[in-house]
């Protein structure tokens, strides 16, 4: 499947099957992720066969179960750490679909299990995202129509208007949704709201937005 289909069929998943991952699916994970390490000087890890981090009491208030393999989202400490894990975590988490795989981001529901993966000074654990064979494949979650998290002059482009669309298809926290796209003068911002990682939420908007859009030309203009 494309990018545009992986993202439609793309639901967070909570309960996975007792089945490890595949050792050609590991390979292919590894390879987008030390593609994303080059590009953005994150030092993000996948790490398998671990079932502690996702066994405690928030884990299991999260609703999680059968999660022994997850992504480690890890970088330098600085203001644009979260939106970065947020852009390249959901890069990862789409290619994780095409692989026929689920997944789900974590932020506070999982137990920070030191030796199973690597953090150099300087760097910190951003967030977690779970990944594995879902016992479902998840439920689509509500949108907000376009208007709410998009502001226009005139004629809105068609580029625009898919961008947006393929935005509202990403995950967020608490699916709020808190994020506002601005189309002025054929260029486009975004902020982040008010919240708890909404500049993850930022990250992962803007993956989609380009995507959607599919404007080879196209460039933030914040």
């Amino acid at each position: 499947m494309n990018l545009m289909e992986a993202m439609k069929k793309r639901h967070s998943v909570r309960q996975y099957q007792n089945r490890p991952l595949e050792a050609d699916v590991i390979s292919a994970l590894q390879t987008e992720i030390e593609g994303c390490n080059k590009e953005s000087g994150l030092h993000i890890q996948l790490v398998t066969n671990e079932p502690k981090a996702f066994d405690g009491f928030m884990a299991h208030y999260g609703k999680f179960s059968g999660v022994t393999s997850y992504i480690a989202m890890i970088g330098k400490k600085g203001a644009d750490l979260d939106e970065k894990c947020g852009y390249y975590g959901e890069r990862l988490v789409l290619r994780a679909q095409q692989l026929g795989l689920n997944t789900c981001w974590a932020a506070m529901t999982y137990t920070k299990i030191k030796t199973a993966f690597s953090v150099a000074p300087g760097e910190k654990l951003c967030i977690v995202i779970s990944i594995g064979y879902g016992e479902t494949q998840g439920m689509a979650h509500k949108s907000k129509p376009f208007e709410k998290v998009a502001k226009t002059e005139g004629t809105v482009p068609d580029w625009f208007k898919n961008g947006v669309n393929a935005a509202l298809l990403a995950p967020t926290a608490m699916n709020q949704q808190k994020f506002q796209f601005t189309l002025k003068d054929n260029q486009v911002s975004v902020k982040a709201g008010i919240g708890f990682y909404t500049r993850v939420d930022l990250g992962i908007v803007k993956y989609h937005f380009e995507i959607g859009a599919n404007k080879p030309d196209f460039k933030w203009s914040n």
